[in-house]
């Protein structure tokens, strides 16, 4: 019998590109079945069982206990520029942040730089990442991935926190967002080959990926460019798995609360 392929969940966003790069267009194509869905979409369908694996928020394989695959995944080494908090009040001041609905480790970064950096423990809501709407009936609004690349901070009329950057202040060490997680059982040595192929591959065809993504996302291929070559970090090492572990030591404080 044909072994089944292996089910993968990506995330939509730019970020991603280069991970499954090898998986849609290079030598990896046709290895495993690859879907897209939103950050928090991908968690859902690893836990129901729908997906062997997908691109996680680390607070939901954390939450999960579930396994994940080292030595690639996003994470950034200071400001990361896809993930900001604009606010209409001064940052001690947030009670309540409207969050974007595809979010969830941003979420909690969010919470926990707001609460150890200015002494804010605001009630948040989720929503659809529409900046003027989620600041109609909130303090602050938390906008993540394409849709946080879209605003230019330098911009903009508000304050506005790069959560990246905020992080790196509080704690030294670089913020991991999201890795490739599943159960032990679907974690196989041949699919993390794959993966890191894929990822390695992807990271060889840059040029490429910044002219396609910047025309199919409708983003300049500076800001592309940038964003991939110098706010995003693919490959994971100590360091990086150093700051994760801080964060969820973070992340479970907050889970312990009412």
């Amino acid at each position: 019998m044909t072994r089944r392929k292996s089910r993968v969940c990506a995330v939509s966003y730019l970020n991603t590109v280069p991970l499954v790069w090898g998986a849609v267009h290079g030598p990896q194509k046709g290895m495993v079945d690859l879907t897209f869905a939103v950050p928090s979409v991908c968690a859902d369908r690893v836990v129901a069982g729908d997906a062997d694996v997908g691109l996680l928020p680390v607070i939901e394989m954390d939450r999960h206990g579930l396994d994940w695959i080292p030595g690639i995944g996003i994470a950034c080494r200071g400001a990361v520029r896809s993930i900001l908090l604009a606010s209409r009040t001064p940052f001690e001041e947030i009670r309540t942040l409207a969050a974007d609905s595809g979010s969830r480790t941003s979420v909690a970064l969010a919470r926990i730089v707001l609460e150890q950096r200015y002494g804010a423990r605001p009630l948040v809501t989720t929503m659809e990442p529409d900046l003027d709407h989620m600041l109609e009936s909130a303090d602050a609004a938390l906008l993540i991935g394409d849709a946080a690349l879209a605003l230019d901070p330098a911009e903009m009329d508000l304050p506005c926190l790069d959560l990246g950057e905020e992080w790196a202040e509080l704690t030294g060490l670089p913020m991991v967002f999201a890795v490739w997680a599943g159960r032990r059982e679907n974690i196989t040595p041949e699919l993390g080959e794959i993966l890191n192929q894929s990822c390695r591959y992807g990271l060889g065809q840059l040029d490429a990926i910044i002219r396609e993504e910047s025309e199919r996302r409708g983003f300049s291929e500076e800001l592309v460019h940038q964003y991939l070559t110098r706010y995003v970090a693919l490959q994971l090492g100590e360091e990086e798995e150093a700051g994760l572990k801080r964060y969820l030591e973070y992340a479970r404080e907050l889970d312990k609360r009412p």
